[in-house]
């Protein structure tokens, strides 16, 4: 199978590899977009009515990123900067020739998803290295999102800034007036009443025609992240930085009621107080504090049906985790886009500490984490400590990081973890790099080693990852290697005693190959192959080739297409998906998939995907619909159904329908007072699980919260019993910034 993808590459002529006439280089001449000072504080209310902004000097020379690179935009963009001693101003007015009914926006969810939204975003260099950037980004609702990006390859999402936005729309655009505090804001000392100028770009979308612009222009392929290639804001004076503190502590109480769960009274209350402090030593070093914590707020995990060999992977949803987790977090993984096969291989993962293996909440005593960013070096450190239970024993967790700058945008580090009770001591060493060789090359690697002092067992992992990336191309090879006793019990690894090779093509053409170029904007046909063999024999144990000859991006960036995969799977031991029992044995096979996905900015969006075939020595047809319905901003519903038809599957030639089924809802009187409810079932077991909160920022970053859940299982206690969790929450949180 991979000899057949190495005689495909072969064929691809290189000089279509080399065709990178649309990727440019930075340009050495910058950008300039300039600041005015000024004296008061503006009212921030979205309208540009203070006659201070009659001082900016506007900026309107954007230029476009998609569909066409370069192009000058058909709707201009007016953007204009000003400052004081305490905030940097951005205010810019979208013009729109459909005004009003050109907006595309579902939801008011902090940290919307770009995809289904129109939207403003800035990122800001200040240290002007064009590797790390802080990004600030609303929609015309007005809603916020914003994070922490190193590299363009390592983001803090739920990094949360204290920063003020509003918005307003009129019949010829709408307008953004961002008042960001210069104490939010990580840049460089200069002296004292000299001007200066940091790294900046703006970046706007227009959802409904799906076209992008930017400030500083940048090729279609990369992100507005990429630094090297943002403008410079000048002119400004900011205020020397100082030492600021973030102190967030929070009041709690809580009412739960459990029927057949082990080690749970029938009824239990509670009330708890923690908070946590941040201190920002210098403009690159921040402290921070968690004592008591709670994530009574985060999002609830969602149940997966999974009929792979791989293990779930479930992101981390706790704030205080999820804040400079890229430098904490090497790693060997797929993309976004799924590019770089299906390997994981991550060292430390932060879903380790304070929850067991099902999900629920083991309390944490306290926290610190320190972290340090520079052009020069990032390094940082965390320890926290675990509660102990009747189950668990107390324990305590620490992670050490360093990594190393060199050249432009290249780094080499380590990573120590250490996880340490009563039972069990588990420390894993890890060494990795990530290289950028020019504008379309990069190369990641990871060397890691574990050992358990109670078994006295050590083990190893290593990956190598290849990128080339154009506007045309996208390839990748990935190497893993894991040995049977590796064992991270701080990290994640999708499976154990394996060698994977995991190569693969994405093509896009937008010219001759694109029919009916009204509804396709993009042909994107693809090539994956990936084939795993156990480390400790070298047998073989799964392969498979994967081939997408039709696939396409439409205009309003919706997607349709079909992908036949070819499997081999030698299982070494039985095999239980979804309580189907598969034998020992060497399987053959092909699956289709057929995948649809509408407009996700309209009021009325669906995806769906089918898969169909032989699965090992019977048949499965997965079916996966999801529909969203926003008629307003405001109210926002959607539902999604996984089915999974076994037809005579395993040794017990087994068929069954396993079902799951979820809804969820979004009421928003606006961005700062949110309803949210969540209600999954699975048909198969009869088992419910919802959870509803209702969240009010009452003022930035300072919220009240009403949480309840309920969680339906099969009870550890007897298999024929039904378990069930009530939980109800009211929590109060303050944050002052001195």
């Amino acid at each position: 199978m991979l000899k057949k993808l190495l005689i495909l590459i072969g064929c691809i002529p290189m000089s279509l590899l080399a065709q990178d006439a649309e990727i440019f280089k930075p340009k050495p001449q910058k950008v300039k977009f300039e600041a005015t000072e000024i004296k008061a504080n503006l009212k921030i209310d979205g309208h540009l009515k203070d006659e201070e902004w009659s001082l900016a000097k506007p900026f309107d020379e954007f230029v476009e990123i998609d569909p066409f690179q370069g192009a000058t935009p058909k709707h201009k963009t007016i953007a204009k900067a000003l400052y004081n001693h305490q905030f940097l101003y951005i205010g810019v007015f979208n013009m729109d020739t459909l005004g009003k009914k050109s907006v595309r926006v579902i939801d008011f969810k902090r940290d919307f998803n770009t995809r289904t939204s129109d939207y403003l975003g800035m990122g800001i260099d200040g240290f002007n290295d064009e590797r790390n950037a802080m990004v600030f980004t609303t929609n015309p609702h007005g809603v916020q999102r914003d994070f922490l990006s190193f590299d363009a390859t390592f983001i803090d999402l739920d990094w949360d800034g204290l920063w003020k936005v509003r918005t307003s729309r009129t019949d010829s655009g709408w307008y953004a007036e961002f008042a960001i505090p210069w104490k939010t804001l990580r840049y460089s000392k200069t002296p004292n009443g000299e001007a200066t100028e940091i790294g900046f770009n703006l970046n706007r979308s227009r959802r409904m025609t799906n076209e992008n612009y930017a400030l500083s222009g940048f090729p279609r392929s990369f992100s507005v992240l990429r630094m090297d290639y943002a403008g410079k804001l000048v002119g400004i004076k900011p205020p020397p930085p100082t030492p600021n503190i973030r102190v967030q502590p929070f009041f709690l109480t809580s009412f739960d009621h459990y029927r057949n769960v082990p080690e749970k009274l029938p009824k239990e209350n509670a009330t708890k107080v923690g908070g946590e402090i941040k201190w920002a030593i210098t403009p690159n070093s921040v402290l921070d504090l968690t004592f008591n914590t709670d994530f009574a707020q985060a999002d609830a995990d969602r149940q997966v049906n999974n009929v792979t060999r791989f293990n779930v992977f479930f992101p981390e949803r706790r704030q205080f985790f999820l804040e400079n987790a890229s430098l904490f977090g090497a790693s060997i993984s797929p993309s976004a886009d799924m590019s770089g096969g299906s390997m994981r291989i991550q060292p430390f993962f932060s879903r380790q500490i304070g929850l067991d293996g099902s999900g629920n909440p083991i309390p944490i005593d306290v926290g610190v984490r320190f972290v340090h960013r520079s052009t020069k070096s990032n390094y940082g450190g965390m320890f926290i400590k675990q509660r102990s239970s009747d189950i668990y024993p107390s324990t305590y967790f620490g992670v050490g990081r360093f990594s190393r700058n060199f050249g432009s945008q290249k780094r080499i580090g380590g990573l120590l973890t250490s996880k340490q009770n009563s039972l069990n001591t588990n420390i894993t060493g890890t060494i990795d790099g990530f290289f950028r060789f020019d504008a379309a090359q990069s190369f990641n690697w990871m060397l890691s080693t574990s050992h358990d002092t109670q078994t006295k067992k050590s083990g190893f992992a290593g990956a190598t990852q290849y990128f080339y990336a154009n506007n045309q191309w996208k390839l990748w090879w990935t190497e893993s290697i894991i040995s049977k006793d590796y064992n991270p019990e701080l990290g994640f690894v999708s499976r154990k005693d394996v060698i994977a090779t995991t190569p693969g093509i994405f093509y896009y053409n937008r010219t001759k190959l694109v029919p009916f170029k009204k509804i396709f904007r993009s042909y994107e046909p693809s090539l994956l192959a990936e084939s795993y063999h156990q480390a400790s024999t070298k047998i073989l144990t799964e392969a498979s080739l994967g081939l997408s000859p039709f696939w396409y991006m439409l205009q309003t960036g919706g997607f349709i297409g079909h992908i036949l995969t070819l499997y081999h799977q030698n299982l070494l031991e039985p095999f239980v998906p979804l309580k189907v029992n598969i034998g020992v044995g060497k399987y053959d096979y092909a699956r289709h998939m057929i995948y649809w996905a509408s407009d996700g900015s309209k009021k009325v969006s669906f995806a769906w995907s089918g898969e169909y075939g032989k699965y090992f020595d019977g048949k499965l047809n997965t079916t996966t619909f999801k529909v969203n319905f926003a008629p307003i901003p405001h109210i926002t519903f959607n539902a999604q159904l996984n089915r999974n038809e076994f037809k005579k599957v395993g040794t017990e030639k087994t068929d069954k329908t396993v079902d799951l089924l979820a809804f969820e809802s979004r009421l928003a009187m606006n961005p700062r007072i949110q309803l949210i409810g969540f209600y999954q079932r699975d048909i198969s077991q009869n088992a419910n699980n919802y959870n509803i909160r209702l969240s009010w920022e009452y003022q930035p970053l300072s919220y009240i919260y009403l949480v309840f859940n309920n969680r339906q299982y099969i009870s550890s206690l007897r298999p024929d019993t039904r378990a069930n969790e009530d939980h109800a929450i009211a929590k109060i949180s303050y944050l002052k910034q001195f």
